[in-house]
């Protein structure tokens, strides 16, 4: 008792002498601030989606070997349903053509196919002839383009992948090579085949044209982020303003406090560009919850201050009260929330690590100007107090009531709240799709859906398959091996299109045949097979090589699978019955592996959640820690977990009811959650153990004493942390939209949790005595008008 004493001493003393030396506290305060935050010149833009995966990642490990082993190409694809849905016109396929022939300027450009510069083989006599299967020198006639079109649409290559099997819609697919080493390279790309598309829908205006690909993918992560930094950011601060002043009714204390927050936020960008954290969709919105959980600290040390100016104690005196009867509390939340943000770095997803890092700098800084720049700036700026409002007040006492009343009642009915949103936890179903990550209503959302549905999946399942030697792709067995893999996802409803190399050889063949449809099959022997994919790679242009789909040594092919918009699980499941039809049939490629982005995000709530679970065990033990040893008591440290880890899992249970689905963003709510429930309980607590130690106060006494000297505040702030989260719903990111009103929710039950379940446990449980330390004539006051 006598540290807590000695530790309020040195509050006053700190307090008073920041008081005293306010100019000098306020300009080093906003000096720091300002190095601090030019940091943020420095800031950069992750747009990879591969940033998403951990260096150690598996399923990202196999796709960049699959990569290496081939060459890394990052693909665009121009999307193109015409006018009346007639591609095979003279008109159409010359602006095809020509569109296909300017997309060979896209930066980092290392490809472009399209069904007019399809390498068509056929045979010229005892020669083996190449062209383009859309002509450019010549007129084409009505019988030439029905050859075109029967050819289309009769090769495995092109129909279902650059032409819908309707014929109805086409694609020209770019591909490129980023060198990684800018963060303006991906936009770049995208500005250019826009304009591309641009141009063709103003010689085609009824066509619909869409963009997709891993490069769109990219960009959209990137403009999500852009968005959200320039819309959320502002209406946080407006929001934020407007609640504060509704709630305080002080001007200068809404803007004492908005200068707290944005100092924080200051703090946390710039030194996010000072240690090299990179900017995602994710991390970008840190600023915005900085926003929403800095403010608290701020609120529970203004609420008390502007309580003790009504008492009629001045202003320095009551600065001095309110800091010396929050700063624990403040720490300890501040500290709190830290940890359940550090704990992110436990994820497996960089994005997710950032996230927690930077908010983790911005409630650090939140704290540091809590208790520098806001008791010096309160002792500048001119506070005027109005008029208690009761409302709240009179609200809480008729809970309180109704809580000593029925304190059996309420917590048998919260109980049993609980545990029936707990039951419903089991009944949620993972599932993450990258292209569901964004707004429906969003271009890439749009054009990539518009894909799906006219001409095949952007979803793709890529594998790796290994020959038993080098040069052992021309093996006959090899061959036939390839070709019944490729067969049996064809045969499956779930696969739109299979390329692979298999393909090639029955149409050389029957060329080499003089295009006899008798020899449309697989080569008989190696030689042949090695002969005949020689000839066809000596035949092809640059540019239009097979080096996409075989490797150097001719050891090992690509076989690309694109499926329909799959569940995670369904994903998971066709990679597991894949993986099986391999090691019963493809002896040399027994160990090969579904890879390609769709893999990967089918496994990151799996990779995240693993590390997440380590993560949030480790901030539970810690907070809990934190707890016990600040209260100096194991009771209330045991009791304090109660409402600090069921409103996550009641937020799971209602989201059960209302969604049944979560993805990656659910696999951070209760880490992150946790640190701000603290909060409440955390004040909460030390209120009612003030009032128990250093009172005598009887539990009934001190639950009321915590309710009426800190119920508004927090009601106030976790108005203000709900309405923070809820702003992430206008989010263009659907993880940030989840995250934020799964946040909420429990922030929501957190505030249930601390004025019902908490409150009964304490009645029921704490019933011991406590030594009297000191009496104050205020808490004796409320103490007897309890009694009363």
């Amino acid at each position: 008792m006598r540290n807590a004493s000695t530790r309020e001493n040195t509050v006053v003393a700190f307090t008073n002498w920041v008081i005293r030396y306010r100019w000098a506290v306020l300009f080093f305060t906003i000096a720091i601030a300002a190095i601090a935050g030019s940091g943020g010149s420095k800031l950069r833009f992750a747009s990879d989606y591969r940033y998403f995966f951990g260096e150690t990642n598996p399923q990202l490990r196999a796709f960049d070997e699959l990569q290496e082993t081939f060459i890394r190409d990052d693909g665009l694809l121009i999307v193109i349903r015409p006018e009346e849905d007639v591609v095979f016109t003279p008109t159409f396929l010359a602006d095809l053509r020509e569109l296909t022939e300017n997309a060979w300027s896209t930066p980092y450009n290392t490809r472009v196919d399209s069904i007019t510069n399809f390498q068509h083989s056929f045979a010229d006599g005892d020669l083996l002839s190449v062209r383009d299967l859309v002509p450019g020198d010549r007129v084409l006639t009505q019988a030439n383009i029905e050859e075109i079109r029967q050819i289309a649409l009769s090769e495995p290559t092109l129909a279902g992948r650059l032409i819908s099997n309707d014929g109805r819609t086409v694609a020209v697919n770019i591909t490129t090579t980023l060198p990684s080493v800018s963060d303006k390279e991906v936009p770049a790309v995208m500005e250019f085949v826009r304009n591309l598309a641009i141009k063709f829908e103003s010689a085609h205006p009824n066509a619909r044209v869409a963009i997709t690909g891993s490069v769109a993918t990219n960009n959209a992560f990137n403009e999500a982020a852009l968005s959200d930094m320039s819309t959320l950011v502002p209406l946080m601060y407006i929001s934020l303003l407007v609640i504060t002043f509704l709630l305080l009714r002080s001007v200068a204390s809404t803007l004492a406090t908005l200068w707290v927050i944005g100092f924080s936020t200051v703090w946390a960008v710039g030194m996010a560009g000072w240690l090299g954290i990179p900017l995602t969709s994710m991390s970008a919105n840190a600023p915005t919850i900085i926003l929403t959980i800095a403010i608290a600290d701020s609120i529970h040390i203004l609420i008390t201050l502007i309580h003790e100016m009504r008492e009629g104690r001045p202003k320095q005196d009551a600065i001095i009260e309110a800091m010396r009867v929050n700063w624990q509390p403040v720490f300890l939340t501040s500290l709190t929330t830290i940890i359940g943000f550090l704990s992110l770095n436990f994820n497996d997803a960089p994005p997710f690590q950032d996230l927690g890092n930077m908010t983790a700098i911005g409630i650090a800084a939140a704290w540091l100007y809590s208790i520098l720049f806001l008791p010096a700036i309160l002792a500048v700026l001119p506070i005027r107090v109005s008029r208690q409002h009761e409302g709240n007040m009179k609200a809480l006492e008729k809970l309180y009531t109704l809580l000593v009343a029925r304190r059996r009642t309420v917590l048998y009915a919260t109980t049993a709240l609980v545990a029936g949103l707990i039951m419903l936890i089991p009944k949620l179903v993972v599932n993450d799709q990258f292209v569901s990550y964004f707004n429906e209503e969003g271009a890439y959302r749009s054009d990539t859906e518009f894909t799906a549905e006219h001409l095949s999946g952007m979803y793709q399942m890529q594998f790796s398959l290994p020959a038993a030697e080098s040069g052992g792709i021309n093996d006959p067995v090899y061959l036939r091996n390839l070709e019944a893999f490729s067969s049996w996802l064809r045969d499956r409803p779930e696969v739109n299109h299979v390329l692979a190399i298999s393909d090639l050889y029955p149409r050389i063949n029957m060329n080499m045949h003089a295009d006899d449809e008798t020899w449309y099959r697989l080569p008989d022997n190696r030689d042949a097979a090695a002969q005949y994919l020689l000839l066809l790679e000596m035949s092809l242009p640059y540019g239009l090589d097979l080096n996409n789909q075989i490797n150097v040594d001719k050891s090992t092919t690509r076989l690309i699978a694109t499926i329909d918009n799959l569940t995670t699980m369904e994903t998971q499941a066709l990679d597991k019955e894949s993986s099986e039809w391999l090691t019963r049939n493809f002896p040399s490629a027994a160990e090969a592996t579904a890879t390609g982005p769709f893999v990967m995000f089918a496994y990151i709530f799996q990779n995240n959640i693993e590390g997440m679970l380590t993560g949030t065990t480790v901030a539970f033990v810690l907070i809990a820690l934190t707890l016990i040893m600040s209260f100096r008591n194991f009771k209330l440290g045991i009791i304090s977990l109660v409402p600090n880890l069921l409103p996550a899992l009641m937020a799971f249970g209602t989201w059960a009811i209302f969604v049944g689905q979560v993805d990656l963003a659910a696999s951070i709510v209760t880490a992150t959650s946790l640190g701000m429930i603290v909060d409440a309980t955390v004040h909460f607590l030390s209120k009612y153990r003030r009032a128990r130690i250093e009172h005598s106060a009887t539990a009934e006494e001190a639950v009321h004493y915590a309710y009426h000297t800190v119920g508004k505040a927090i009601l106030v702030t976790s108005m203000i942390l709900i309405a923070g989260f809820l702003v992430l719903v206008f989010s263009e990111f659907k993880l940030n939209q989840n995250m934020g009103l799964l946040t909420a929710t429990a922030i929501a039950y957190a505030v249930v949790i601390d004025f019902l379940l908490l409150p009964a446990l304490l009645l029921l449980i704490d019933k011991e005595k406590h030594q009297v330390i000191r009496r104050q004539p205020e808490v004796v006051k409320l103490a007897t008008k309890s009694a009363e």
